[in-house]
């Protein structure tokens, strides 16, 4: 008797039975193509390492098959006349010898392909495949090793199988893509992260809305953003080839998505000079406009500084990209969230429960060095958790 061996080397991390291309009692020569093993990179055959009769199935179909596992012998004694049985002398009570058949393997139950059937080479999830849709194999054209049918040809003949959604670009989207890949390309970024207690903020939001002025948490974000650059002004700068310009109104951007037509950044001008209520205002204002359509040229251009708000969208932290030309630094804002956290209160570390959010600040180092963005974002960070009472 020959072992069939799951080859020690295959490719993959991981490797299943998938089917037997030979049954119990059929004649095999050398190399011919005996079990189908599959992995999450490739199906390979085994070959017959002998001739002779197939005459045990250890590991079938959807067994694990593991390198220098036995997955069946071949008797290689045995001729093909012998089929499913082999002679042994007994000794009976009689002189003389008698020979009584025994059967080694019983053949699998159920009928059995023609010789040179396609069906033969099906494997079962195939198999069943075609029977429940009662597709004839001859019908399908099949893409495997050695024109065998797998079970994507079965999917495409039903219409079933996987397709492609094509999505022409707008002209939104190409100019998206253009400004991304200039961004990149053009300025060194970096990005620096921070964490803000919004406690005070969301108190004052809640305030101001009960004296029936509401208020959303970007012009919190905005009017703090404004008042950080007295701190850092080169984040409200620019690179030029010659020299630094710094820009003498703050202009913030607010990016505003419009669903799957991709984004606009209209700019509060002028946002240093406005209080928090006319800064909501006009983000009140900007924001309808935007989503319907109705934004001049003049509400997204001039913009020396951008904010995005992702966190409305509910992630946690991102590191958008500069996408204007002509800024230094665009900040990001996650999605304010309830942490616990360790503060210190009457001079003892105490746990509790505050709404955080993480900001990032990345900026065009070319412009910016690190101990100006660490020195904005912990300037942001301190009007954000020291926001005074309503």
């Amino acid at each position: 008797m020959i072992d069939i061996l799951v080859p020690d080397e295959q490719e993959g991390t991981k490797a299943v039975v998938r089917a037997w291309l030979k049954q119990i009692g059929d004649t095999v020569a050398v190399n011919d193509p005996l079990v189908e093993l599959e992995t999450d990179k490739v199906t390979q055959e085994v070959p017959a390492p002998a001739a002779g009769v197939l005459a045990e199935i250890v590991l079938d179909t959807d067994a694990d098959a593991v390198p220098g596992a036995l997955l069946g012998r071949i008797d290689a004694g045995r001729s093909p006349a012998q089929g499913t049985h082999q002679s042994n002398t007994l000794m009976g009570p009689e002189a003389g010898v008698q020979e009584r058949p025994q059967t080694l393997h019983a053949p699998r139950p159920g009928p059995r392909p023609a010789p040179g059937n396609r069906e033969e080479r099906l494997s079962p999830s195939v198999r069943r495949a075609l029977q429940q849709h009662g597709i004839e194999p001859s019908r399908i054209q099949g893409t495997g090793r050695g024109g065998r049918i797998t079970r994507e040809d079965v999917e495409r003949a039903l219409g079933t199988g996987p397709s492609t959604t094509d999505i022409p670009h707008d002209r939104m989207r190409l100019k998206i893509a253009e400004n991304m890949v200039r961004a990149v390309a053009e300025a060194p970024h970096v990005t620096a992260l921070f964490e803000a207690d919004f406690s005070g903020v969301a108190a004052h939001k809640a305030a101001s809305a009960k004296r029936g002025t509401k208020l959303s948490y970007t012009a919190y974000i905005v009017k703090a953003a404004a008042e950080a650059m007295g701190v850092a002004p080169a984040i409200n700068g620019r690179w030029e080839s010659d020299r630094i310009a710094i820009a003498p109104t703050i202009d913030i951007g607010v990016g505003t998505a419009l669903g799957d037509k991709g984004l606009v950044v209209p700019v509060v001008k002028d946002a240093g000079s406005l209080s928090l209520e006319q800064i909501g205002a006009k983000l009140d204002d900007l924001t309808r406009r935007a989503r319907e359509g109705k934004l001049t040229g003049s509400d997204v251009s001039g913009g020396s500084f951008t904010i995005s708000n992702h966190g409305v969208s509910g992630s946690l932290l991102a590191a958008p990209i500069i996408l204007h030309a002509g800024q230094a630094a665009i900040l990001g804002v996650g999605k304010l969230q309830k942490r616990v956290m360790v503060r210190e209160v009457d001079g003892d570390d105490a746990i509790v429960i505050l709404p955080m959010a993480y900001v990032t600040l990345t900026i065009d180092h070319r412009v910016v060095d690190g101990h100006q963005t660490n020195a904005w974002l912990s300037r942001f960070v301190e009007i954000i958790e020291g926001w005074p009472p309503a």
